[in-house]
């Protein structure tokens, strides 16, 4: 029992184990490498969720653990390699861009820790620092080797100020939690399983861009979306009445 209570948080001490490794990484410009202990990082924070509802051992301690963790693998590591690869060459303004990423997802952390098991388990509040930190990984895999135009340098920076404020929004972005489409849909999960692998097998970065990109901009996308409905249900039912 106490090997079972202790797995999550020995996966939770991976994650900060990465976190930690991604700067250090950085520090001695092997960005692209800085990138991938990231994204080893965010599937142990995965991992440790899991087993830990799994073998039923979630408790308040490991709550804080993972955020504690989080605040380093998925705020400072991103922040310090968008920083030292990209940012230091812009001035102040990039500088205030990486500490806003940070002080963001520390904020988005402890927001969520005060609503957790308050809120509905199929949403996220916010773009969860997870996503956020996949996103900033990404585009260093994407782009590393290459010598970056100015305008892209600025785009960049840009992108950190956006991302930094969607971690602190009140978009909803789909938690995936209660999503059981495996059982539902064997084959179709099964197929979609062998599809991701192939595309990552044969151009990683673009795939892993896309898709963190994709769900970024799938909370924005879906308060618009929600809002029309919304509008549209006013609507008719303001048409109803009157013909009545």
């Amino acid at each position: 029992k106490r090997g079972i209570f202790l797995l999550p948080s020995l996966l939770t001490t991976g994650n900060l184990a990465c976190g930690f490794l991604a700067i250090v990484l950085t520090l001695e410009g092997r960005y692209d490498q800085a990138a991938l202990a990231v994204f080893v990082a965010i599937a142990m924070d995965i991992l440790d969720g899991k087993v830990a509802r799994l073998t039923r051992t979630t408790t308040q301690f490991g709550l804080e653990f993972d955020s504690l963790a989080d605040v380093v693998s998925f705020c400072v590591a991103p922040a310090f390699l968008l920083h030292a690869w990209v940012l230091s060459q812009l001035g102040r303004a990039a500088w205030v861009a990486a500490f806003l990423f940070v002080i963001c997802g520390a904020l988005r952390l402890a927001r969520f820790n005060i609503h957790s098991g308050v809120t509905d388990r199929r949403f996220f509040v916010g773009l969860p620092t997870p996503a956020a930190a996949g996103l900033v990984a990404s585009i260093v895999l994407l782009r590393w080797e290459e010598d970056l135009a100015r305008w892209e340098l600025l785009a960049i920076s840009v992108a950190t100020y956006v991302v930094a404020l969607l971690m602190v929004s009140t978009f909803r972005y789909w938690s995936f939690k209660e999503v059981d489409f495996a059982k539902r849909h064997p084959v179709s999960a099964l197929l979609a399983v062998v599809l991701a692998v192939l595309i990552v097998a044969t151009h990683p970065q673009i795939f892993l861009f896309v898709l963190f990109a994709i769900y970024a901009l799938s909370g924005p996308a879906r308060r618009l979306v929600v809002r029309k409905a919304d509008s549209t249900a006013v609507a008719e039912s303001g048409l109803t009445r009157s013909v009545e």
